[in-house]
């Protein structure tokens, strides 16, 4: 097993890379106490990330700094960040056929509706990209408090597919490696 002081990459894919991922990536490197480093990006990424979700990151107090949307092909080459989680957090993104990642990180299904789907008025935007924010916190509070150390292969598997089945989850998630 691991060393304890590993540092755990961790990679959110979606298919836009513009709101669900780019959540779930600020949210784990601001809640995972320097254990993670998380990225996110997209099979089709649209180039720029959602402006609420600056804006609920940001008056949740969560940096966004660097925040990008960005191509999963930069994760995928000889000099990315070899990546040991994968978390699809919608289900385009979990249907697609995905890169062969280095290492084979173990994956699962964090499926959460597109905030970014709904356009107005603006007041229901905001409250679904919070929902989405809340979701995605509660997932990787769970995520950032398992033993991942002292977790053999199938069990830490099975729970990752647990907290992808938490409140907020669009399909049946699972933890597929």
């Amino acid at each position: 097993m691991p060393a304890v002081d590993r540092v755990y990459n961790v990679l959110f894919l979606c298919t836009g890379n513009s709101a669900r991922s780019v959540l779930g990536e600020a949210l784990l490197n601001n809640l995972g106490a320097g254990r993670f480093r998380a990225f996110s990006a997209g099979s089709m990424p649209k180039g720029t990330v959602h402006p609420m979700s600056l804006k609920v990151l940001a008056d949740a107090g969560i940096a966004t700094e660097g925040l990008r949307s960005k191509s999963w092909d930069e994760f995928a080459g000889p000099t990315a960040p070899q990546i040991d989680f994968v978390f699809t957090v919608c289900d385009n993104a979990a249907g697609e056929a995905c890169p062969i990642w280095p290492g084979h990180p173990m994956t699962a299904h964090w499926g959460i509706e597109d905030p970014a789907a709904v356009i107005e008025p603006e007041f229901k935007q905001r409250q679904a990209f919070e929902d989405a924010l809340r979701f995605m916190r509660n997932r990787i509070t769970a995520f950032v408090n398992l033993p991942i150390e002292s977790l053999d292969h199938m069990t830490l598997g099975a729970r990752l597919g647990s907290i992808g089945a938490m409140d907020g989850a669009t399909t049946k998630a699972s933890g597929n490696n």
